[in-house]
């Protein structure tokens, strides 16, 4: 039986009580999102630091939301990324193509675009340390989800990219998971394909009985 690490991330208004609340558990906190500064004058930001006053070791960065309605690209998730890193978090970058792309055959041309600009001047120690999320616009809240083959063809092939940037020991070593529409009666047959490290889980989260199975389908 394999171990499986289990993330939780909730807005950042419940940050502390659910840190208070996996105190002493094997779950581990994340943040939803972070600034790309240190501490300083940005109002409004939420930076690294902040997050780690209430232990937060992950932090979700270029989610297809924040890339849509916030306009984030590659340039600023690069640069949070490496935030992230120096302050000794763990980055799960989002990458993925929405439906006119995939229509038009340009789903590799845009996860390459986004995987690139996005890991943009990490070292290799720096990259075994970053989680990438395969989550295709089309199949997040949709009810749609890319087929078992259709999810690892993608992870095979930002496995294929991360070994021309950093070589494939790296590649081999980082984590890509899948999220768009998980659900326990898909999640096995998704954790199955070789190239499928695990599930970036959205709607299915908010239902303890839903995402404790996707868990449980997991192993």
């Amino acid at each position: 039986m394999k171990e499986v690490d289990v993330v939780i991330c909730p807005p950042f208004t419940a940050l502390e009580s659910v840190s208070k609340a996996i105190e002493g558990t094997n779950l581990r906190l994340g943040a939803q999102n972070m600034s790309e500064h240190n501490f300083g004058a940005h109002t409004g930001e939420t930076c690294a630091g902040m997050l780690k006053e209430f232990l937060v070791r992950y932090v979700i960065l270029g989610h297809s939301e924040r890339r849509q309605y916030q306009l984030e690209g590659d340039p600023l998730i690069a640069k949070k990324a490496a935030a992230a890193l120096a302050a000794s978090l763990k980055p799960i970058v989002c990458v993925g193509e929405r439906l006119e792309d995939r229509e038009s055959g340009k789903t590799e041309q845009v996860v390459e675009t986004q995987v690139r600009g996005s890991l943009a001047g990490l070292t290799k120690a720096q990259m075994e340390e970053v989680i990438i999320a395969y989550e295709p616009v089309w199949a997040i809240g949709t009810g749609k989800t890319a087929t078992t083959q259709q999810a690892q063809d993608v992870h095979a092939f930002i496995r294929r990219v991360l070994t021309e940037m950093f070589d494939e020991p790296t590649a081999r070593r980082v984590r890509i998971q899948y999220g768009g529409s998980v659900k326990p009666n898909n999640a096995r047959e998704l954790m199955s394909q070789p190239d499928v490290d695990g599930a970036l889980v959205g709607g299915a989260s908010l239902t303890v009985r839903d995402f404790a199975d996707i868990v449980k389908n997991s192993i």
